[in-house]
């Protein structure tokens, strides 16, 4: 990951000439132009004959699963396995769950490609051999889906690589002691340690530091909303980076976060009981426009 030094930049000088013109035109960053709403996903006009009715009834078993699901017992939410489905079915799964604002990918032998659909923690997991062909795939419904965690903490290191420190390092020495010193604690993932890297002066050797004491792991995540959210594991266990742009591909904030997964990407139990409710709607939608015309 390439270094995000933050600028310094000199104060201005006081006296005649230093202040802006009052009549000049004020310039400021521009706000965030759009923010991302729940739309219904449309519902196919035309579709081969059966192919509305068995989508319908895939989505209903889910819908009923999620009903009966505790979200508070800790258990794994339902999933739906969408292997042997025909195509056409599949297809309008796909577009009647359309896309949300998660993306997620695995690296590895058998990467996964994940996206969270318009309905908030669900999600549609792609299971991929070497050469890209689909191996697995399967809807499931979760605060995240399970194979995340599971991919960001198997072949991690419980602690930090050790690197020597290259010289002219300001402040990575204090924030790795910060970051082995939370490690250690025995209950480290129950909330969200952060450190925030754009409040600190940072020279171009702490960001080396860091990379070599916190290489990349295998899953990148990207949370879209206002600007971007990208949120990358690290070789360290229960070690993220989690940094912020606006529209403009600005970096805004930077941090890393010492926590199981890391809270902007993780769907929450009132967003999961919207899901359930906008599912019921797309269901008897999709269970009304299957039915025939009135003679």
């Amino acid at each position: 990951m390439n270094p995000f030094p933050i600028p310094v930049r000199a104060a201005p000088l006081l006296g005649p000439g230093s202040q802006p013109d009052e009549d000049a035109a004020l310039d400021v960053m521009p706000l965030p132009r759009e923010m991302h709403t729940f739309e219904m996903p449309p519902v196919p006009q035309q579709a081969p004959p059966g192919t509305l009715e068995a989508a319908t009834e895939l989505l209903a078993g889910l819908l009923r699963d999620l009903r009966a699901w505790d979200f508070a017992s800790g258990e794994d939410g339902p999933r739906v396995d969408l292997r042997g489905l025909p195509a056409p079915v599949l297809d309008i799964v796909g577009q009647v769950l359309g896309e949300g604002e998660v993306s997620i990918r695995v690296d590895g032998e058998q990467p996964l490609r994940i996206q969270e659909t318009a309905f908030a923690g669900l999600w549609r997991c792609c299971r991929l051999d070497a050469r890209g062909v689909r191996l697995h795939d399967w809807i499931e419904a979760g605060a995240v889906p399970g194979v995340v965690p599971e991919a960001a903490r198997a072949g991690t290191a419980a602690g930090l690589a050790e690197a020597p420190l290259p010289p002219g390092v300001m402040n990575a020495p204090a924030l790795l002691a910060e970051i082995g010193a939370r490690l250690s604690a025995p209950d480290r993932t129950a909330h969200a340690h952060q450190l925030n890297l754009t409040l600190l002066p940072m020279a171009p050797e702490d960001h080396v530091a860091l990379e070599q004491a916190l290489p990349v792991g295998p899953v990148a995540i990207i949370s879209r909303g206002f600007g971007n959210c990208r949120v990358t594991s690290t070789g360290t266990r229960d070690v993220w980076r989690v940094q912020y742009f606006n529209n403009m591909n600005t970096l805004i904030l930077n941090t890393l976060e010492v926590v199981g997964i890391p809270e902007v990407v993780v769907a929450s139990d009132d967003d999961l009981e919207d899901t359930i409710g906008r599912l019921a709607e797309l269901v008897q939608w999709m269970d009304e426009s299957a039915q025939p015309p009135a003679s």
